[in-house]
């Protein structure tokens, strides 16, 4: 009965709750509206082990893991962010943008894996932030565009290749290796 392994998803413990999963998963689409359900509990701990169990399943929708990405426990935007990376769509690309400037470094590092899993929807986007964003973010985003592989990023690897910051340099050297354009470049 899904109740029941619903009751060993919130138990508290983490091994029974992690066992639980894939039986939950097993009962398919049933189970999505009392997995959402469970995203609204008043307890974070809840709220993770419901969103664990939506990146596990097949029959989670982008559409009900996007609005979990705000989330008040950094742990349960984390673990959000790292859902939609299991389950890449280019509709999340804006609200994963805006995930890389999240307080939380764990957040914004997933939500920067995730945006490398939906691939080229995620460059424009991410071009974007390199223009005006702060330092942290912007490294996030370079890392994501080196890990992409697409060319429209020549330019911002090129002109990054410039900047003071050796972690800015190294990903722009990545991203330009990664393209094929692994060649040496000397300031004149």
């Amino acid at each position: 009965m899904l109740q029941d392994v619903l009751n060993e998803l919130t138990c508290g413990d983490d091994a029974r709750a992690e066992r639980s999963i894939q039986r939950i998963v097993e009962f398919g689409e049933i189970a999505i509206p009392e997995i959402l359900r469970l995203t609204r509990s008043e307890s974070a701990d809840v709220r993770w082990w419901a969103i664990r169990v939506l990146a596990a399943s097949p029959h989670a929708r982008t559409e009900d893991l996007l609005p979990l990405l705000g989330d008040s426990a950094p742990e349960v935007r984390a673990a959000v962010a790292l859902a939609l990376s299991e389950h890449p769509n280019e509709v999340v690309v804006p609200a994963l943008i805006h995930a890389l400037a999240d307080e939380d470094s764990l957040t914004a590092s997933l939500a920067g894996n995730a945006l490398v899993k939906i691939g080229s929807p995620s460059v424009a986007g991410l071009l974007e932030v390199m223009k005006e964003a702060q330092m942290p973010v912007r490294i996030l985003a370079l890392r994501a565009l080196a890990q992409i592989r697409d060319h429209r990023a020549i330019p911002t690897l090129m002109k990054v290749m410039s900047e003071e910051s050796a972690v800015l340099q190294y990903w722009a050297q990545e991203g330009l290796e990664r393209l094929g354009l692994d060649m040496v470049y000397i300031k004149p």
